[in-house]
This record gives C-alpha cells, sequence and structure tokens, in this order.
C-alpha cells in the first residue's frame, strides 16, 4: 500500500483527484457486479459515537458490496467510551483488527485525532457541527451527474444555514469550481457563519442573503433544502419556532425552472411535503444511491484498490 491517507476533509482531494473519484463512482454505478469482490479479505470498522442511520449504513452496505465486512458500534454506550477510553486508544485497537475505519463523533476534530494515532485510514464520518465529508462528496457527484457539471450555476441553500455541517461542507467544495452563485435562504437567527461569506469574499465568489424562498425560486438551478436540527439547539422554544420557517410544497415548486433539482441531506421532518416526492425534480433520494457509490468509491481509494480493481471497468464505460 502507498501512503496512509484519511479524509476528513472534502479539500483533502484536489479537484483532480475528485474527477477520478467520481469517474469510479460512475462506473461502479453501471458495473455494480465488477466490484463484488474488490475488498475480499477486508475489514471496515463502522465507529460512530452520535446516532446514524443512512451515513452508518450506507458506509457499510458500500463495504459489504465490495465483498469486505464490516464491524463496529452504532452508539459510545456501546463502546468502551462508556468506561472513558479515549478516540486515541480506542483508534488503536481498532487498527489491530480493521483495514479501514469510518468515525462519527459529536466534537468536533475528534476523527482528527484519531487519524493522528492510527495505522489505518480513517474517514471523518461527521464530526459534531463542522464537517461530513462523504455526505459533501454525494452532493458533489450528484450534482454533477444530474445537473452535468459542478461550474456555471445558481445554488440555494436554505434553512439551517448556522449549525449545518453538510452545508458548511458543500459551499466549502463549491467554491474551489468555476461561475457559482450562492443564495442563501435563512431566517436572520439561522445565517451562514461570517467565516463562510467572508471566505466567499476573499475570493471573489458572489452570493446573496435572503429570507424568502419565494423570492428566488425561479432564478435556481439546485435548490439544497435542509432540515433545522433540534440537536443543535440548546432552547427547545427557539427550535419550535424555526422548525417550521420554510416547507418546500407544490406552491413552491411551480415558481421553479423546469430543470431545477431539488436536493436534502436527508433526514427531513417537514421542510420538504412528501407532495413532491414524484416531481422528477425531486432528487433526494437519487442522492442517497450516489452515496452509496460515492463511498464505495472512496474506500477502494483509501485502501490503494484502485488500479488493481477498476481501470478495466472504467475503460469500458468512459
Amino acid at each position: 500500500m502507498s501512503r496512509l491517507r484519511h479524509m476528513m476533509s472534502p479539500l483533502d482531494f484536489s479537484t483532480d483527484e475528485l474527477d477520478r473519484l467520481f469517474d469510479v463512482a460512475g462506473d461502479i454505478e453501471h458495473n455494480m457486479g465488477a466490484y463484488a469482490h474488490a475488498c475480499d479479505g477486508r475489514i471496515m470498522a463502522t465507529c460512530f459515537y452520535e446516532p446514524s442511520t443512512r451515513t452508518r449504513l450506507s458506509f457499510e452496505t458500500a463495504m459489504l458490496r465490495l465483498g469486505g465486512k464490516t464491524i463496529g458500534f452504532a452508539d459510545a454506550s456501546n463502546s468502551s467510551a462508556s468506561k472513558g477510553e479515549s478516540v486515541s486508544d480506542t483508534i488503536r485497537v481498532i487498527s489491530c483488527f480493521a483495514d479501514i475505519c469510518a468515525m462519527r463523533h459529536p466534537k468536533e476534530g475528534a476523527p482528527m485525532v484519531a487519524a493522528e494515532k492510527s495505522l489505518i485510514p480513517v474517514i471523518n464520518a461527521g464530526d459534531g457541527g463542522h464537517q461530513h465529508p462523504t455526505q459533501t462528496l454525494t452532493d458533489l457527484l450528484t450534482i454533477r451527474s444530474l445537473y452535468g457539471s459542478l461550474s456555471g450555476f445558481t445554488i440555494g441553500l436554505c434553512g439551517d444555514l448556522k449549525f449545518g455541517r453538510t452545508v458548511h461542507s458543500l459551499i466549502n467544495a463549491l467554491s474551489r469550481y468555476q461561475n457559482i452563485h450562492f443564495i442563501f435562504i435563512s431566517p436572520q437567527e439561522l445565517r451562514v457563519p461570517d467565516y463562510i461569506t467572508e471566505m466567499l469574499s476573499s475570493k471573489g465568489i458572489t452570493y446573496e442573503e435572503v429570507v424568502r424562498l419565494e423570492d428566488v425560486m425561479p432564478r435556481l438551478d439546485l435548490l439544497y433544502m435542509t432540515r433545522v436540527q433540534k440537536e443543535r439547539f440548546f432552547n427547545e422554544e427557539d427550535y419550535i419556532r424555526l422548525k417550521g420557517f420554510y416547507v418546500l410544497d407544490k406552491a413552491k415548486m411551480q415558481l421553479a425552472k423546469k430543470e431545477m433539482f431539488v436536493l436534502h441531506p436527508l433526514p427531513r421532518v417537514n421542510e420538504i411535503s412528501v407532495d413532491i416526492d414524484d416531481d422528477p425534480r425531486a432528487a433526494y433520494f437519487r442522492q442517497v444511491q450516489y452515496g452509496l457509490y460515492v463511498r464505495m468509491a472512496l474506500i477502494l481509494t483509501l485502501l490503494d484498490l484502485t488500479d488493481e480493481h477498476m481501470n478495466e471497468g472504467l475503460l469500458k464505460t468512459y
């Protein structure tokens, strides 16, 4: 294996490396059977100190689809963390058992601490309100697959832009591509943090901040909806007041372009009406499927198995 590599942030990969990763994910989409034994004999540890359904199951399914096996825990109470074991010690133990680890933790930076002590690749599966890099990879692959490019569009990000780690990661990742205009749609209390807007300004990237979704719907090429996250609020009253601030329904969708796609990292609560699930522009369940493909591609990349298993398939498809 080449040098040990981790995935802590989408920015850990250059845009060229991401293109390669997405090409591999696209080949997996069309040639799933060709990868059924790519990780034979390999083990992934999923260490989730924070509850998750989609992300954990997506990682585990990705490894199983590649022919590997999974071990791990779905809650900190089911691990030695409940006894006071540190993340550093946990990953040193896990390194003795597994070939790669996906870690979610409520504390920002915990997966980075693990990576510094790990003997195996570590994937940040979400750390507090900080990063969620594989969701961002999922979002980028979805946009590229549906829109045809990662450049030259207007994207609206709506809802909880203050605490949403998926939003922060996506904005940072998209800031490396050309001619993207951001429209941030949120109540005053959930505005995107200043460090995000300062970063965009420093790069000469245009953005707007608005409150009403209806005002900007006709201009959007992509709409990224988010839920108001109860677990990020200290005040129950604030959560109740803001959770229903935006609801995407048929009336609002009538204002949108015929080719505008709606994305959502899921889970949703009430911010997207089920009435639009059958709208061809509703892409959030396809987004989940793309998440499987991109995690399979990432596992293979970090395990340095790309050349061995992918070249033939990529030549056939691309």
